[in-house]
């Protein structure tokens, strides 16, 4: 049974928008954090933001001002808005939920970003 699922990403030419979505499924219970991490090939995967079920928000310098995160808390879903992108955003992005009985990964999406 798939938990977590991811939807968005794809091709976008620099300086376009792309959103990411989350929705964790009925049955995680007690999600007190999600975040976006991205891992581009041959690199680590780094944290780009986060967000508490209580609203507060973090980023990663690289995409402070142009990326934001977002969490519809009563259907579990998490929003990443993404403007003004260049070609050192692309990435697999992926989702990550924290809740009662521990943490779940998206299955990551491909966001390219190229002229």
């Amino acid at each position: 049974q798939v938990q977590v699922v991811q939807s968005g990403g794809g091709s976008v030419e620099p300086g376009g928008s792309l959103r990411l979505s989350c929705e964790a499924a009925e049955n995680i219970a007690g999600i007190t954090y999600m975040a976006w991490y991205r891992q581009a090939a041959g690199k680590q995967r780094d944290l780009v933001a986060s967000v508490t079920r209580l609203g507060t928000t973090t980023y990663a310098d690289a995409v402070k001002g142009r990326f934001t995160i977002s969490l519809d808390s009563f259907k579990d879903i998490m929003f990443l808005q993404m403007d003004d992108l260049k070609p050192t955003d692309t990435s697999v992005y992926y989702c990550y939920v924290l809740y009662d009985h521990g943490y779940l990964w998206g299955e990551g999406t491909l966001v390219t970003v190229s002229p």
